[in-house]
């Protein structure tokens, strides 16, 4: 495939990475040349300097053969004139953009970027994404990650086996046949900084990270299964009122009412516009590194900090010192993937990365086959995939335990009906189910085979 990417920022250099990696021709194109030369130094792609928006720069970057552009630059305007150009003029088969202000996206404005007013097939609102990975994790206190999938009525939760797990060392067929009602399957185990597809007989140890896909509804009952049945959080302290926080903000207050919220913003003009946005939540304006303001938001009582600023050092320092001063638990915003992997001797409960959920959304189309979802682990080396089968299929009208899956593929549920189903040995997978999956990277194409759409289905 052939993609162009506008913008060579932290988002498109992680989307040229993992693009690249994959034997993508890519082509990046930024108005900086220190950053066209550091990506290009870096990874397998060919640089432009250049405005992204420009026919002859997107000319120059092979914008006529292009199966892709994906404009991530900082301005939303630049990226919509850049697909646009890239329509009208290249006729370039698939346009991604992506959007930041919030006045784009507000619901009256909601037709705004349909087929019929622009040549956009998809809009990616980072900070609304992450927004809403903010309050899944919430939701479920005790996972390190969460992702939903087949209209939210399937999930998978990351869960860290502590030193009380109650499934430790215990076979995982046998955790099916202790709890055959329990809709739930470990489909993946991070191990020793190693992720792997576990077998049936295989064992969890403390200290494994298990990647489970369940039903929606069993979500809390298989946290509480490997021994986390923390409570959500009812007082909750903010660092940073950018769109992350203040849309966070906004929706627990429409969804906890009887949470209560404190925001930390730095920036007095900011700190204002928020209060104004808040019916309850309580601002204070300052640094959130300042301990005499930490104690002023009672953090010593908070059940959880979420740091959400943008400066990587800082969401880390406060979440530290918020957990030293008595808050229960902390859920950290993290760009930097180096800094991201020395969390866990900080003292960090969770991390989110924007960067990962915005590639993520990427990846759902340049996926081939029906892939309706895609979400990456462990900064790429799995992605939990949501396909449709179709009646050409090769998984279609097999048991499982018949299929010769591929090697790296671990089936966690399928949706059939609007009914949730766990795989087992003489399931058969019928035509229009919807199966959500464990791939790791080097399985990815083998998944894109599998729910590939032949000639024969037209």
């Amino acid at each position: 495939m052939k993609v162009i990417i506008c913008g060579a920022g932290q988002v498109g250099y992680g989307i040229a990475e993992r693009l690249s990696q994959e034997e993508n021709e890519v082509s990046v194109i930024d108005t900086s040349a220190a950053l066209i030369n550091a990506i290009t130094e870096t990874l397998d792609v060919r640089g432009y300097v250049g405005h992204g928006a420009h026919p002859d720069v997107l000319a120059k970057a092979g914008a006529e053969q292009a199966d892709m552009i994906i404009a991530v630059t900082l301005y939303d305007e630049v990226n919509i004139v850049a697909c646009e150009v890239a329509h009208a003029l290249f006729s370039v088969p698939t346009k991604i953009a992506r959007i930041r202000s919030q006045s784009y996206l507000l619901p009256e404005y909601a037709d705004l970027f349909s087929s019929r007013n622009m040549s956009i097939d998809v809009t990616i609102s980072p900070e609304i994404e992450v927004g809403k990975m903010v309050l899944r994790r919430i939701s479920f206190p005790g996972a390190v990650d969460v992702a939903r999938f087949a209209d939210d009525a399937i999930a998978m939760v990351a869960i860290e086996c502590m030193e009380d797990c109650p499934v430790v060392d215990t076979p995982l067929e046998q955790l099916s046949q202790l709890f055959p009602d329990l809709i739930a399957t470990v489909v993946g185990v991070l191990r020793d900084g190693k992720l792997f597809i576990p077998r049936s007989g295989d064992q969890l140890h403390v200290g494994d990270l298990a990647y489970v896909i369940c039903q929606r509804e069993h979500t809390r009952r298989t946290l509480g299964l490997f021994g986390h049945e923390e409570q959500e959080a009812k007082r909750i302290v903010i660092a940073g009122g950018g769109n992350i926080g203040l849309y966070v903000a906004q929706r627990i207050e429409q969804m906890q009412p009887r949470s209560r919220v404190k925001i930390i913003e730095t920036d007095r003009a900011r700190a204002t516009f928020i209060a104004e946005e808040l019916k309850n939540a309580v601002v204070l304006q300052g640094s959130s590194l300042e301990q005499s303001l930490l104690q002023q938001a009672d953090i010593q009582d908070a059940d959880l900090m979420i740091t959400l600023t943008n400066n990587d050092q800082v969401n880390i320092l406060s979440a530290v010192m918020a957990k030293a001063l008595g808050c229960r638990s902390n859920l950290v915003l993290v760009n930097s993937t180096s800094l991201s992997e020395v969390s866990d001797s900080l003292n960090i409960d969770s991390v989110i990365n924007p960067r990962a959920v915005t590639i993520s959304r990427v990846l759902q189309h340049v996926r081939k086959g029906r892939i309706r979802s895609v979400y990456a682990v462990q900064n790429g080396a799995a992605e939990v995939i949501e396909a449709e089968a179709l009646e050409t299929s090769p998984l279609v009208g097999s048991c499982l335990r018949d299929l010769d899956l591929p090697e790296g593929i671990r089936i966690g549920a399928m949706l059939r009906d609007g009914k949730v189903l766990k795989p087992g040995g003489e399931t058969r997978i019928k035509a229009k189910d919807r199966v959500v999956l464990l791939a790791t990277r080097k399985a990815v194409r083998d998944v894109e085979q599998l729910f590939r759409v032949s000639i024969q289905y037209f």
